[in-house]
């Protein structure tokens, strides 16, 4: 079962290229910094703006330079499902530790259509999967109902990360699931709520930027210790909102590049934060003392 502070890592460029020297720091420094695992190639890496060819590539590297320190899931979900399969399977071949598939996008799939999409994936390949519920991006919600059904039905299929922002679905969740079944928070915002309701941690964008805080935060939520969680909780509530003041991850992007660990690049659509938040984000990274 995973738990703890695993971080959505976001993915470097450089003249329109994957930035390796980079992305070698941004691991050495969560390693020294005690994240408790790497989410690759999620939302927050800009999956669906890579190559397929720049995606083994970036796993190549990223899963040496881990070297099994600590574990390692990489997204490997479309609207697809054949490719769906097909980068399952290869994210194990190059030693993935599990593979995070979300609800289909575009599509809006009924929740017997996203019931038999689990179903398949889970029975073409071999690799633990973490089902991915992100309302927002895959613009329908896998309700608590389906979810258990899934994990009941599914036994390669151990875990979500539950991002639907619905704190009523994701207690029904953990009080309906299979013993072993674990849920991991998707909204840096609600950590706190989500592990008092039973979750055994988070797949976070503000690791990205404060790693050693997120750690203690989230080993703060499972020792049940409520009031230095509610503490950091509190003091983490700024940063989270303003990491999301546009579209994620050029937020968190621009504050990498602010604190000097990446450059300012992105892959089209998207693009860098308008000069008014800007400012506003590099004021609130001042509070927090990282720049």
């Amino acid at each position: 079962m995973l738990q703890g502070s695993f971080v959505a890592l976001v993915t470097p460029f450089k003249n329109g290229e994957i930035d390796y020297n980079a992305l070698e720091k941004l691991i050495d420094w969560h390693l020294e910094s005690r994240t408790d695992g790497f989410v690759l190639l999620g939302t927050t890496g800009e999956s669906a703006g890579l190559a397929s060819d720049e995606k083994e590539a970036l796993l190549r590297f990223s899963i040496q330079r881990i070297n099994h320190r600590v574990p390692v899931v990489v997204g490997t979900g479309t609207n697809n499902l054949s490719h769906t399969i097909s980068m399952t399977k290869k994210a194990r071949e190059l030693g993935a530790d599990y593979a995070l598939v979300l609800v289909p996008y575009y599509i809006k799939p009924t929740q017997q259509g996203i019931f038999e999409y689990f179903r398949e994936v889970a029975n073409k390949t071999d690799i633990p999967i973490i089902m991915y519920n992100i309302l927002g991006r895959s613009g329908v919600n896998m309700t608590s109902a389906t979810t258990v059904r899934i994990a009941k039905e599914c036994p390669s299929i151990v875990g979500i990360k539950e991002a639907s922002n619905m704190m009523m679905q994701a207690a029904e969740i953990v009080r309906d699931a299979p013993e072993g079944f674990f849920c991991m928070s998707g909204e840096d915002g609600i950590n706190m709520p989500l592990m008092a309701s039973g979750f055994k941690g988070t797949i976070s964008v503000t690791a990205n930027i404060l790693p050693k805080l997120m750690h203690e935060h989230i080993q703060a939520c499972l020792k049940g210790d409520c009031a230095t969680a509610l503490k950091q909780h509190q003091e983490l509530l700024k940063i989270n909102n303003n990491l999301f003041i546009e579209t994620s991850p050029i937020p968190v992007k621009e504050a990498l590049h602010m604190m000097g660990m990446i450059e300012l690049e992105f892959r089209l659509p998207m693009c860098p934060l308008q000069e008014g938040n800007r400012t506003i984000l590099k004021n609130v990274l001042k509070e927090y003392k990282l720049i």
